[in-house]
C-alpha cells in the first residue's frame, strides 16, 4: 500500500495537476486504498477550510484562483499585435481575473464578446497566466447599441438608437427594461427568444444593461461618444494600482542636471498634463554668429510605463488620449499624467531634453539628446505669453522675460527656414466650444492664432524631425509619422472647387505643398477664403503612423516621427524607447519583441487616433445642437460645404455647425448630382446649387442626442432659393450658383 502524502505535497500535486483534482484522481495517482482514502478525504476537507484549495463542482478540488482544465470564456479585442485575450466568464475573486492568451485555430478567429469553451494550460514567466486552445464557440458577442428609452404602458417599450442614419427601434420586453425611466438614454445589447418570436414581433430585441441618465443633461454627450466608439474609460485596478505605486525619480542617477536652465511650460489654459517644455538663449560662439541654441525637454514617460506592464498594456489599447469640451479619457492614470509624468512648475520631473543649434538662417546645425532631471521656473498660457512678448506682462511673466525674448528671437530666426521650406499654410480656424458650471454650451467662438501657439508648434516640429534623424542615424527601428502625397482624384476634385471659385490649380505639376499655397494665396482675404482651405484639407491623403519612411507631405519634410507628446500619444512613447535603447541610457528602452511588432502597432494606435477623432468630432457637434435648439426657426448665414446626391450640406458662419437641407426640400423638380462638380442642378429649371455658394437658411430642428441640424434653404447668393414642393406660388427667379460664383470671384481683386 503507498504512503500517504503530507498537505503540503498534496496542495502541490494539485496545482500542477488541475485535471487531476478530484478525489478518485488523487487516490489513483497516489495508489491509495481503503481507509487512505478516507484519510485523503479529511485532508481535502482541512486543505479546503484553511484556504489553502478551493472545493470545485463534482467532488474536485483547485489551487485558489486557479482556473479548471476546461473553462468558458469571454473573448477580448485584439490587441494591438493581434493577439487574442480573454477572461473566464465566471470569475468573483476579488483579485483581477487571470489574462489567458487564445492560441490561433482552425475557422474564423473568434470576436470580442465570444463566449468559448476552451482547454486552458497555465504558464509562468509571461505577461498572461494561461494559454488557451478553443474547443468551440458557444456563443457569439452580443450586439451593444446607445439609444433613448421609451416606455409603454405595460412597462415594454422601444429603443430609439442616437446614432447617426440608424432609424431601426428596438424592442424592449418589461424583463428587460430593468429600472429604466421613459426618455432616458440607456446602453443595450441585442437578445433573440428564436426566429418565430421575433418575426411575430416584427423588430429585432434587446436587454438593458446600463443606464446613463437624461439624453440632453449636460456631459451626456461625451459619454455618448465613449460608449458609441467603444473607447476605454475607466482603468482597471491593477493599472491604477500600478500607477499609485509609482514613484517619484530622487537623485539624477546617471541622469544629467539640466535644473539650470529655464525650461517654461506654455499650454492652453485649461491645459490638464504639460509634457513639453521650451528654453531659448543666444548662441555663444563667434562661429554662429546670430544663431540661437534651443532646448525641447519633453516628460520621460518611458521611465514609469515600461514594456508589457499593466500600465504599459492599458496605454497602448487606448493609444492616445481623447478630448472633450466637458472632459478627457487619458491614456494614462492621472497619478502619472497629472503629476509625475507632468512637467509641473517648481518640482524636479525627469525628461529627455533635445539641445539644438540654429544659425542665422534658422537651419538646424546640430542637435543631441539628454536623459536629465529638470525643474521648470514657470508653467505659463499661450496668452499669457504673448501678452508679455508685446509689452503686456502680468506678475507671472514679469520674472520671465529674457527668456521668453529669447523664445520669441529663436523663433524668429526658424520661421526664416520654415518659409524656405514652404510646409502647407493652411488657415483653418479652430473652434473653441465653452461650458459653464452646470456643462451646458455657454458660448461658441473660434479659438484665437497667436504667435505663442506657431512658437510651440515650430519647437514641436524640430524636435520631432530631430528625434526620426537621430534614431536613422543609428539604425533603430521606429515609428513615422507619415502623411503621403495626394492622389490624382482628389487633385481633380479640388481643382474643380477652384475653377468654381474663378482660381486655378496648376495642372501636369508635381504636388507640393507650394502648389497649394499659391492656390491659398488666390483665395485670402477673398469670400472663398474659408472653402478653399477646406477644400485643399479634404484634398490632403489622411495621416498615419508606419514602421515604414514614405514622408510627411504636408510638412515637407523627408523623414518625421511623433516624440514631443508621451503622455497622450503611445507613438511618442515608442520613439521615447528607441532613443533609450539607441543612447544606452537604461533597460527600460526599446526591446525586441516591440521591434518586431512595430507594424502592428502603428496600425492599432492609426485606428485609435481615428476612433478619437470621430468622438470628438461627434460630441461637438452634439453640443452644438444642444446650443442651438433653442434657436430653432431663427435665421442663419453659412455656406455651401458639402453636396451629396441626398442634399446639402452647410456651414454655418456662426458657430462652424454644420447642417443639412435635404434634397426633397429644394423644389417641385427633380435635382441631378454631379459628384465630380460638386453641384445639383434641377432637370426644369436648370438652375445649379453649388459647392461654396453663401447661402441663407432657416433652423428647421436641431437633436442634441445625434447631434444633427435640419435647415431650410432661404437664398442662395442673395437670390430667393428653390420653391419648397407643394407650395402654389410663382416660381422663382432660376438660379446659376456656379456662373454668379465664377463671375463674383473674377471681379474680386486677387492677392497673390
Amino acid at each position: 500500500m503507498s504512503q500517504l502524502p503530507d498537505k503540503e505535497r498534496l496542495a502541490a500535486f494539485i496545482r500542477e495537476n488541475p485535471d487531476q483534482a478530484g478525489k478518485r484522481e488523487l487516490a489513483r495517482a497516489f495508489g491509495l486504498k481503503g481507509a487512505q482514502r478516507i484519510e485523503l478525504k479529511r485532508m481535502l476537507n482541512e486543505l479546503a477550510d484553511e484556504g489553502v484549495i478551493e472545493r470545485r463542482a463534482k467532488k474536485s478540488f483547485a489551487a485558489p484562483g486557479q482556473l479548471p482544465p476546461v473553462s468558458v470564456l469571454i473573448a477580448g479585442a485584439p490587441d494591438a499585435n493581434g493577439d487574442l485575450f480573454a477572461t473566464p466568464q465566471d470569475w468573483d475573486r476579488d483579485e483581477p481575473a487571470p489574462r489567458i492568451l487564445i492560441l490561433p485555430g482552425k475557422g474564423p478567429a473568434p470576436g470580442e464578446g465570444d463566449r468559448l469553451l476552451t482547454r486552458v494550460n497555465p504558464v509562468t514567466g509571461e505577461d498572461h497566466q494561461y494559454l488557451g486552445k478553443v474547443i468551440k464557440r458557444i456563443g457569439a458577442g452580443p450586439r451593444r447599441m446607445l439609444g433613448i428609452f421609451r416606455r409603454a404602458h405595460d412597462g415594454a417599450g422601444r429603443l430609439v438608437p442616437v446614432a447617426k442614419g440608424d432609424q431601426r427601434e428596438w424592442v424592449i420586453l418589461p424583463r428587460d427594461a430593468g429600472e429604466a425611466e421613459n426618455g432616458e438614454l440607456v446602453e443595450a445589447e441585442q437578445i433573440s427568444d428564436g426566429p418565430q418570436r421575433r418575426r411575430a414581433i416584427g423588430l429585432p430585441k434587446a436587454r438593458i444593461t446600463e443606464r446613463l441618465g437624461a439624453p440632453g443633461a449636460a456631459r451626456t454627450f461625451s459619454l455618448i461618444a465613449i460608449h458609441e466608439q467603444g473607447i476605454p474609460d475607466a482603468f482597471p485596478e491593477e493599472v491604477e494600482a500600478a500607477a499609485e505605486a509609482a514613484e517619484p525619480v530622487e537623485g539624477l542617477k546617471g541622469r544629467e542636471d539640466l535644473r539650470h536652465l529655464p525650461l517654461v511650460t506654455i499650454d492652453p489654459a485649461d491645459a490638464r498634463d504639460h509634457d513639453d517644455a521650451v528654453a531659448a538663449m543666444p548662441d555663444p560662439d563667434k562661429a554662429n554668429k546670430g544663431g540661437h541654441i534651443v532646448w525641447v525637454a519633453i516628460a520621460d514617460v518611458a521611465h514609469y510605463v515600461r514594456p508589457g506592464g499593466a500600465l504599459d498594456r492599458e496605454a497602448i489599447k487606448r493609444g492616445n488620449s481623447t478630448y472633450f469640451p466637458d472632459r478627457v479619457v487619458p491614456m494614462l492614470p492621472e497619478a502619472l499624467s497629472a503629476d509625475l509624468c507632468s512637467l509641473v512648475e517648481g518640482e524636479d520631473r525627469p525628461c529627455i531634453a533635445l539641445r539644438m543649434v540654429l544659425d542665422e538662417t534658422g537651419e538646424l546645425k546640430t542637435h543631441d539628446f539628454h536623459r536629465g532631471i529638470m525643474r521648470s521656473p514657470a508653467s505659463l498660457t499661450y496668452e499669457q505669453a504673448q501678452a508679455a512678448a508685446d509689452g503686456r506682462p502680468d506678475p507671472a511673466t514679469e520674472p520671465h522675460l529674457e527668456v521668453l525674448a529669447a523664445l520669441f528671437a529663436a523663433y524668429d530666426c526658424a520661421s526664416i527656414a520654415r518659409e524656405r521650406r514652404q510646409p502647407l499654410e493652411l488657415d483653418l480656424p479652430e473652434r473653441r466650444i465653452r461650458l459653464d458650471e452646470a456643462g451646458a454650451v455657454a458660448s461658441v467662438g473660434f479659438r484665437e492664432r497667436l504667435e505663442a501657439h506657431k512658437l510651440i508648434e515650430e519647437f514641436m516640429i524640430l524636435a520631432n524631425v530631430c528625434a526620426a534623424e537621430t534614431l536613422e542615424a543609428r539604425r533603430r527601428p521606429l515609428l513615422y509619422r507619415v502623411h503621403e502625397v495626394p492622389g490624382e482624384a482628389k487633385l481633380d476634385a479640388l481643382r474643380e472647387v477652384a475653377e468654381g471659385c474663378g482660381l486655378t490649380l496648376s495642372r501636369g505639376q508635381i504636388p507640393r505643398p507650394a502648389l497649394f499655397n499659391r492656390l491659398l494665396r488666390q483665395a485670402a482675404g477673398s469670400d472663398f477664403a474659408e472653402l478653399v482651405n477646406l477644400s485643399v484639407l479634404r484634398a490632403q491623403t489622411q495621416a498615419y503612423y508606419g514602421p515604414d519612411n514614405l514622408g510627411h507631405f504636408g510638412l515637407n519634410l523627408r523623414a518625421y516621427a511623433h516624440f514631443t507628446s508621451p503622455i497622450r500619444r503611445y507613438a511618442d512613447l515608442v520613439v521615447h524607447r528607441a532613443l533609450i535603447a539607441a543612447h544606452g541610457w537604461g533597460n527600460d528602452g526599446q526591446t525586441g519583441e516591440e521591434m518586431e511588432g512595430l507594424k502592428d502597432i502603428a496600425e492599432h494606435i492609426s485606428f485609435t487616433e481615428r476612433r478619437s477623432m470621430t468622438a470628438e468630432r461627434d460630441t461637438n457637434d452634439r453640443y452644438l445642437a444642444a446650443y442651438l435648439a433653442e434657436r430653432v426657426g431663427n435665421e442663419f448665414e453659412g455656406r455651401i460645404a458639402g453636396v451629396a446626391r441626398f442634399g446639402l450640406f452647410v456651414k454655418l458662419d456662426e458657430t462652424g455647425a454644420d447642417g443639412l437641407i435635404p434634397i426633397a426640400s429644394l423644389g417641385r423638380e427633380w435635382f441631378r448630382h454631379d459628384a465630380d462638380a460638386q453641384t445639383l442642378t434641377g432637370e426644369d429649371s436648370g438652375r445649379v446649387i453649388g459647392l461654396g455658394q453663401r447661402v441663407l437658411v432657416k433652423l428647421q430642428e436641431a437633436a442634441p442626442v445625434t447631434g444633427g441640424l435640419l435647415l431650410e434653404l432661404l437664398e442662395v447668393e442673395g437670390e430667393s432659393g428653390p420653391r419648397p414642393r407643394g407650395r402654389n406660388k410663382a416660381p422663382r427667379k432660376k438660379i446659376g450658383g456656379a456662373g454668379i460664383a465664377r463671375a463674383k470671384a473674377k471681379r474680386k481683386p486677387r492677392r497673390h
